[in-house]
């Protein structure tokens, strides 16, 4: 199979509406009918929504854990969480995939081991928006926003500091079996990495 990947210059919210163009594109052509994307403040989650409005998929949108920067506030923008609502748009947060695998490496490895390698790894290697995508699926899958079979194919969407610059195809898993997760496609991404 050859399908196109689009590849872009340098990392940020200006590959936004490219990537989200691509993934509703091949979202179509899989039938996938699950989307997760990064969304702090629900921005991207409102990008996402549209983009996709004429397609019959559910849009679950991962904002950052309460307390992240602020103790006991929540990033997310209320009118976007209303907005979101009306669309129909999941926006859900809870903590960070990556500071709670340790129950998967130490299934898969024995021993104790440091979410931040794989953190770190993924970030270096991939970029942050690969980084972020493949942790939110996770935390949609452990919210129970999304199916996890192996039979199920989500797209996620991750950026670098805000928007999106990254979309995979992917066979989702839950935190506590990390190892499962497939990337079975990469759809967008930039080719250059933050330092």
């Amino acid at each position: 199979m050859e399908k196109p990947v689009t590849y872009f210059d340098e990392v940020g919210p200006k590959n936004t509406e490219e990537v989200l163009r691509s993934a509703a594109r091949r979202a179509g052509e899989l039938g996938i009918e699950h989307i997760v994307v990064a969304s702090t403040t629900g921005e991207t989650a409102i990008r996402t929504a549209e983009a996709f409005k004429d397609q019959n998929v559910k849009i679950i949108a991962i904002s950052h854990q309460y307390g992240l920067k602020e103790s006991g506030k929540w990033e997310a923008d209320e009118k976007n969480l209303k907005r979101l609502s009306e669309m129909g748009v999941i926006m859900t947060t809870q903590s960070h995939m990556f500071s709670g695998v340790e129950r998967a490496i130490s299934k898969r490895l024995g021993g104790a081991s440091r979410g931040d390698v794989i953190s770190d790894t993924l970030r270096a290697v991939f970029g942050k928006g690969f980084k972020v995508a493949i942790e939110c699926a996770m935390m949609a899958a452990d919210s129970g926003h999304i199916p996890v079979s192996k039979d199920t194919e989500i797209i996620a969407i991750g950026g670098t500091r805000q928007g999106a610059d990254v979309a995979l195809v992917l066979r989702p898993a839950h935190s506590f079996d990390f190892f499962s997760l497939q990337v079975r496609e990469i759809i967008a991404m930039p080719r250059a990495k933050e330092d």
